[in-house]
């Protein structure tokens, strides 16, 4: 009877280690077809702790400030190379940049995903591309980096255009992204080259459409939008990482709100399914009275996407606001 159980136990010690064996290789041929389809298309610059890739149009235009577009959780550059970096392109002088961690830029380790980290390393890439006075556009998480940068160092932003941004704590992780709530860091790196990419081939379809909702989910935006770059194994990681480490700094980053003193213009869609409105305007707005809101109807999370003109201008009169 002792033998029948053993000989039950290996089989399914063995069992699991081919079936983990057989994930890891799909992953890394997913990876590979991933990269292929959708490779760095921008440079690479080095910073302390990482490096940081970015699209960059044009030089900067005198009078108008720089825009540097930074995208939100789980996201890349691609967000807004989507719609809108080629159209500010025509007026500005615009960088597009995958954070830390994201699409084709790396960090060193899981400390490099703290907010006050993530906004050295971003002003640390400005400076070096000699970047001052530039309206820092912040799309959700975007958004909480973007008030970081502002924060550490006010000489280099000019001014924050916030959309749909990440302000302050929200008691629960918002529903589409629990499935990235891993808090110990060594199952995330096991799941992230394991599980996590044929978790994301099942449900990736009904993850976008939350995301997006009540907008729907463009046709090309696995492509175009760079949606596949989200099952590479450094993503799920990368992702998971960011949703734990936000939570350390965002209450300290919120005391200081009133420290600003820069134009802040903040956009978010009526609809917004993935962060409450209410819990991300009320506080930023009382400290920053100056603030200016625009709320848009039946727009949910993605307006970068779903509301393209009504975000381009949006961006285009904060960036009027910036004093050079």
């Amino acid at each position: 009877m002792i033998d029948a159980i053993l000989q039950i136990v290996v089989w399914l010690v063995l069992f699991s280690i081919m079936t983990l064996a057989g994930f890891a290789l799909f992953t890394s041929r997913i990876a590979t077809k991933v990269r292929r389809v959708i490779p760095p298309t921008g440079s690479v610059a080095h910073v302390e702790g990482g490096a940081i890739h970015f699209v960059e149009y044009g030089a900067v235009i005198a009078g108008k400030p720089s825009l540097v577009l930074i995208h939100g959780l789980s996201g890349n550059l691609h967000n807004f190379e989507y719609a809108l970096s080629g159209a500010l392109a025509k007026n500005y002088h615009v960088i597009a940049l995958d954070r830390p961690g994201c699409g084709y830029s790396r960090r060193q380790s899981s400390e490099q995903a703290r907010l006050p980290v993530q906004a050295r390393m971003i002003n640390e890439f400005l400076e070096k591309q000699n970047i001052e006075k530039s309206l820092v556009v912040g799309h959700s998480l975007g958004g909480a980096v973007a008030l970081a940068m502002a924060l550490d160092s006010p000489q280099r932003v000019g001014g924050l255009a916030l959309i749909a941004p990440l302000t302050s704590i929200q008691t629960k992780i918002p529903t589409v992204f629990r499935g990235f709530n891993v808090p110990n860091e060594t199952l995330r790196r096991w799941m992230s080259y394991t599980v996590a990419t044929p978790g994301s081939l099942q449900m990736g379809g009904k993850v976008a459409a939350a995301i997006f909702a009540p907008n729907p989910v463009p046709n090309d935006f696995s492509i175009k939008g760079g949606g596949l770059l989200t099952l590479l194994p450094d993503a799920f990681y990368s992702t998971s990482t960011d949703a734990h480490a936000v939570a350390l700094d965002l209450e300290t980053q919120q005391s200081r709100y009133s420290e600003l003193n820069l134009p802040i213009g903040v956009l978010y869609g009526r609809e917004d399914g993935v962060l409450d409105p209410a819990t991300h305007i009320d506080g930023l707005m009382a400290a920053c009275p100056d603030l200016q809101l625009t709320m848009l109807d039946n727009v949910g999370h993605m307006p970068i996407i779903n509301a393209v003109d009504e975000t381009l201008a949006f961006i285009e009169g904060q960036a009027a606001r910036v004093s050079l």
